[in-house]
């Protein structure tokens, strides 16, 4: 019993941090204000960040819920002879989310190449002259820590 809530708990930081990293990353490339800017909506900023916000939820609870988010099974139990139809309908939806995942990727790599463009700027400004590059080691060496200590102690099998 205790180890089923700490690894309920575990779990439920490592994807809290996760999302907040995820979200932090996109805050402070500041890519929705961008695109509102880019399309001059800037009145559907809110709407625009609820959204993210929804697809990030929505993607978590398909990637984790997958057995219960079977639409295609439950859909060809109910009506076998229209599966084509389905099937159609499956890869126009691949087709559409494909190329809005790829448009949000792009944009997204490209405003975090401007970002990097910033870091100088950002290290003169507050007068960070001698050690950048160990803080960037001691982030790299945090991850590495991080991965094998996920790999090693098999957190990746617990579901």
């Amino acid at each position: 019993m205790m180890r089923n809530f700490f690894l309920i708990l575990a779990g439920g930081s490592y994807g809290l941090l996760a999302a907040a990293g995820v979200f932090t990353v996109l805050a402070a490339v500041g890519l929705v204000p961008r695109f509102a800017g880019k399309t001059h909506t800037a009145e559907y900023v809110l709407i625009y960040e609820e959204m993210v916000v929804f697809g990030t939820l929505t993607g978590c609870v398909l990637s984790v819920f997958s057995r219960y988010c079977r639409f295609h099974a439950w859909w060809l139990q109910r009506a076998p002879q229209h599966g084509a139809v389905l099937d159609a309908l499956g890869v126009g939806f691949q087709a559409v989310f494909g190329l809005f995942a790829g448009m949000f990727v792009g944009c997204l790599a490209l405003a975090i190449a401007e970002m990097l463009d910033s870091i100088p700027i950002l290290t003169r400004r507050v007068s960070f002259r001698h050690g950048l590059g160990l803080a960037i080691i001691s982030m790299a060496a945090g991850k590495i820590c991080g991965s094998v200590l996920y790999f090693f102690t098999e957190l990746h099998r617990t579901a």
